[in-house]
């Protein structure tokens, strides 16, 4: 029988002060969302739509036409799904163009490109292979650049970055096999040893671990005698002795990209190479974060850009019972939808990096809004391409170009998308993630009022505290500016999108006192209702994505550019968003959460077992976990650094 690791135990209350402990506590900057989930419309904090300044477009686009020229003529991204490889030379010419660098200071040998123009590159690669565009996202955007960027020494900044910049890829290691978004368990072990520590423990799904030379590790630190001990971010070596790529795991989708499992076998990691303070790992790498998720809503709105060029042509060109499939309604509504969606995507997508760049608002919020409402739509949009496909959607590339028809991998960029809703906070991490946020200021005011553990002189304090906030803002949730019919009179050119902003002005209001009444209800149990806050953190994104779209809709008007197509796909998108967030709020009381929990229950003590049989498990023999008990690796080294 397979040996297992035993179990970190972990009380729930310990890792929630471990989460708790990495969040940034203060919000030293306005946030658009965070004042959205309180009610209040600042629609002064995106309008007028930020723009980029004329020296950083000019270098943005001049790096896009050259990648644009690469990617046309050096990616075969048939030829990386059919090897599930990235080429050295794909990766070499990479490096030449200065890819690995797009965010890097010139200084360090970079391109020193603005968050907006990052994003439109790895959309623009994505398009072309996804494995390529995460290949590039997972070493720029979570991998060694970003966190020495913001935390790292300026030692750490002159050894690592150029390095990074040209020659060097990076990846991040936070995840174990037992171990995902729950980092309170962590197992990997950083012991202090003179002026290094040694470093021990597996880490799981390495995204570029396989092929990386240099790697972010996070690691517990023992508590001792001068040393504070705690999750701690490391840079470490690949080459490294003792450092182990044992797997390189593959999957259904991205195909291409060089994912691994590593052990780590008393690595010496000198402390120099520790990146901020013991037990910073995890603010660093949600900090990191706040930025680096908008990397994967860029491929999102990629693929929905590309979605749409396909839907358009083949319902064209189809025919059924005398005219194009693209003017029966069942499909028109799909093509729709995808137009309007992309066109949110892209709109929510530019406003989110161009407040990155400007650095005026938090956007950890909308960062976090983007990636989840990214990953949600453009796997939407994909199902329904490869539902207007039919048949030849299911069927892969190669199958059409074998018998003479255009190859396109409607079924593989399904594959390939599926994995944004896991990646980087799953959606139901998200949700939980996002929630905590919007509820901050509540939490804030009467956080002790609903903590089973204080004592009744907190909790008399807090509900004094609580009072005053509430008495002054619960009165400003009755009326606004969505319930004056010249509001927001400027948003209307022949079509009118006035009236969705005042939408979302109403609704925001509407969904603050929404949340409020369920802090009344269920105080300190209101953690555990996870399908009411994903309802209310859903209904947030839809006001967000609708408000972008509004704001960018205006700002391609004003600029003479497709400002009556956009403001038409504004008011699609908008039109088909107000009937999903009707929808989340008459489920927000009218569900069936409850009596899921009680089925979930009832499962789990086998009460069900009999609706199993009938049917056989293909699955093979094994532990449902890897044994990650630490000490020496005892398997080749599967590391593939390119053009070895």
């Amino acid at each position: 029988m397979t040996a297992t690791t035993p179990r970190t135990t972990v009380t729930e209350r310990e890792a929630r002060r471990v989460a708790e402990a990495a969040r940034e506590q203060d919000w030293r900057k306005p946030s658009f969302a965070k004042e959205l989930f309180l009610g209040r419309f600042r629609l002064d904090l995106i309008h007028p739509h930020p723009l980029p300044d004329e020296e950083s477009v000019r270098r943005g686009e001049e790096f896009l036409a050259k990648l644009r020229a690469f990617c046309e003529t050096e990616i075969d991204s048939a030829r990386i799904e059919r090897e599930a490889r990235i080429p050295d030379e794909v990766v070499a010419g990479l490096k030449e163009l200065g890819a690995l660098g797009m965010k890097i200071d010139p200084k360090y040998g970079g391109l020193g490109l603005t968050q907006l123009y990052y994003n439109k590159a790895l959309a623009l690669v994505g398009s072309v292979s996804p494995a390529v565009g995460a290949l590039l996202s997972a070493h720029q955007s979570i991998g060694v650049p970003q966190p020495l960027k913001l935390f790292g020494t300026q030692e750490q900044k002159d050894a690592f970055l150029p390095r990074c910049a040209r020659t060097d890829i990076s990846a991040f290691l936070l995840t174990e096999p037992d171990v995902g978004s729950d980092p309170a368990r962590l197992a990997t072990t950083a012991v202090p040893d003179g002026d290094h520590y040694v470093l021990d423990g597996v880490k799981l799904w390495t995204t570029n671990g396989v092929v990386a030379d240099l790697l972010v590790v996070m690691a517990r630190v023992p508590k001792s005698e001068g040393h504070k001990g705690g999750i701690t971010a490391f840079v470490v070596e690949a080459t490294a002795q003792g450092v182990t790529v044992e797997n390189r795991n593959a999957f259904m989708g991205l195909r291409g990209i060089e994912n691994g499992v590593t052990r780590f076998h008393r690595v010496r990691v000198p402390a120099a190479h520790r990146i901020g303070p013991e037990g910073a790992g995890l603010k660093i790498a949600l900090t990191t974060l706040n930025t680096g998720r908008l990397s994967l809503p860029a491929m999102c709105a990629g693929a929905g850009k590309w979605c749409l060029k396909i839907a358009r042509e083949w319902s064209a060109e189809r025919e059924q019972w005398g005219k194009p499939v693209a003017l029966h309604e069942a499909v028109g509504s799909k093509i729709s939808f995808i137009a309007a969606t992309t066109f949110a995507l892209e709109a929510v997508l530019d406003l989110s990096s161009q407040m990155a760049d400007e650095d005026r608002n938090d956007i950890r919020i909308e960062a976090a809004l983007a990636k989840l409402y990214g990953s949600e739509m453009a796997w939407k949009m994909a199902d329904e391409l490869v539902q207007i496909r039919g048949g030849r959607g299911y069927e892969t590339a190669e199958s059409l170009r074998a018998r003479g028809e255009r190859p396109v991998p409607a079924e593989q960029i399904l594959r390939d998308l599926r994995i944004n809703r896991i990646f980087e906070g799953s959606t139901e991490i998200m949700h939980l993630l996002i929630a905590r946020e919007a509820v901050d200021a509540h939490l804030s005011v009467a956080g002790d009022l609903i903590d089973p553990d204080k004592p009744l002189s907190a909790k008399a304090r807090a509900g004094a505290n609580a009072g005053v906030f509430y008495a002054k803002w619960l009165p400003k949730l009755v009326a606004g500016p969505g319930q004056l019919p010249t509001a927001y009179g400027e948003f209307k050119h022949g079509i009118d999108l006035s009236g969705h902003l005042r939408y979302v002005e109403r609704t925001a209001r509407k969904l603050a006192r929404s949340t409020f009444y369920a802090m009344s209800r269920w105080q300190g149990r209101m953690e555990t209702k996870q399908g009411f806050l994903g309802r209310i953190v859903d209904i947030g994104a839809e006001l967000f994505a609708m408000s972008a779209a509004c704001v960018r809709a205006e700002r391609l008007w004003r600029e003479g550019e497709h400002g009556r197509e956009a403001y038409q796909l504004a008011d699609a998108f908008c039109r088909q968003a107000r009937i999903r967030v009707d929808e989340l709020f008459g489920r927000l009381w009218t569900n069936t959460d409850d009596l899921d929990r009680k089925v979930v229950r009832a499962v789990l003590a086998g009460a069900y077992t009999w609706l199993e049989e009938g049917v056989l498990d293909p699955s093979g023999e094994g532990p449902w976990i890897a044994d990650a008990t630490p000490g020496a690796s005892t398997g080749e080294n599967a590391r593939r650094p390119f053009g070895s």
